[in-house]
């Protein structure tokens, strides 16, 4: 497997291990982050599987439209990854924060 999605797929491995910590203490928030930055880095590691770069963004839809993937995506899956999406930005500020803390909880941080 060549370097760079080697790379990718590493540092997804260890955001998935860090989401199943914060699952593990019930901090919603940030397995919501985590599992936006699991979806993102999996993704630029199909994007880079012909050698490209991926590009510098964080859009899970414009990500999977890049990596082919999004046309073969089942509903469920497009729409998760509708769910993730806003988490990796919003996430990170006070206005957006609460809100989305509310609306994530153990049933849909578990899915």
């Amino acid at each position: 497997m060549p370097d760079y999605i080697e790379y990718w797929l590493e540092l997804a491995d260890y955001d998935l291990g860090v989401a199943k910590t914060m699952l593990k203490n019930k901090h919603w928030l940030y397995v919501g982050f985590m599992c936006h930055q699991v979806i993102e880095k999996a993704l630029k590691a199909v994007i880079s599987r012909d050698g490209s770069l991926p590009p510098k963004i964080h859009d899970l839809g414009r990500l999977a439209l890049l990596s082919g993937l999004l046309e073969i995506m089942g509903e469920e899956q497009q729409d998760f990854i509708e769910v993730l999406n806003p988490l990796n930005i919003e996430a990170r500020y006070p206005k957006y924060k609460d809100s989305l803390a509310q609306n994530l909880g153990s049933a849909l941080c578990r899915q």
